[in-house]
């Protein structure tokens, strides 16, 4: 999965503090999920895999901003990133997201499926986002309302295997989910 946006700030500015409040509690949420395999680093950070040089899609050219919020990582299936996706912490930040981001023209997300045992790239993250945009759902570039299986063909998504990973994943993320709910928006 990968993801990018655009703040309506600098990322220390005042109007994004919320966000930036927020975030390493979303990471761990998402370390702590059912179904989470990694995340890539960010160039800053050492005590992860950074999985190749941070790239932007073409969306950022003009923003105003040499970057913008994004992540890339790897679950293990569409449920597990679902569930934490709009359940939990995260969907915390999501209630709020409309006051630290701009409204955009493409997708705000990207899924695809990787072999076992590879990393996906910052780069080809990007690139399946501008497709995604350019040419809609398919097997290579889709999202959560137009999901496609490993093998390519249109997909399902398991309603009750979601909810019971978002059961799964409550008790350990309960102690994250009181500490941002007590943040600043």
């Amino acid at each position: 999965m990968y993801n990018f946006g655009l703040h309506v700030d600098d990322y220390e500015s005042p109007a994004v503090e919320g966000f930036r409040l927020r975030e390493a509690a979303n990471f761990e949420a998402a370390s702590r999920a059912s179904g989470f395999v990694a995340r890539s680093a960010y160039p800053d950070e050492q005590d992860l895999e950074c999985w190749g040089p941070q790239q932007f899609p073409r969306f950022l050219e003009g923003s105003g901003f040499e970057s913008g919020p994004s992540s890339l990582s790897l679950w293990t299936d569409i449920e597990s990133l679902m569930a934490f996706s709009y359940n939990g912490v995260h969907a915390d930040a999501l209630k709020h997201a409309r006051k630290w981001n701009r409204k955009q023209a493409w997708p705000p997300l990207v899924l695809w499926w990787v072999p076992e045992g590879e990393r996906p790239t910052w780069a080809e993250g990007a690139g399946r986002l501008e497709h995604l945009h350019d040419h809609g759902a398919s097997s290579r570039a889709f999202t959560f309302k137009l999901p496609f299986d490993r093998t390519g063909s249109p997909y399902s998504v398991d309603r009750t295997a979601m909810r019971e990973k978002v059961l799964a994943n409550r008790p350990g993320q309960a102690d994250l989910l009181s500490h941002v709910r007590a943040l600043k928006a």
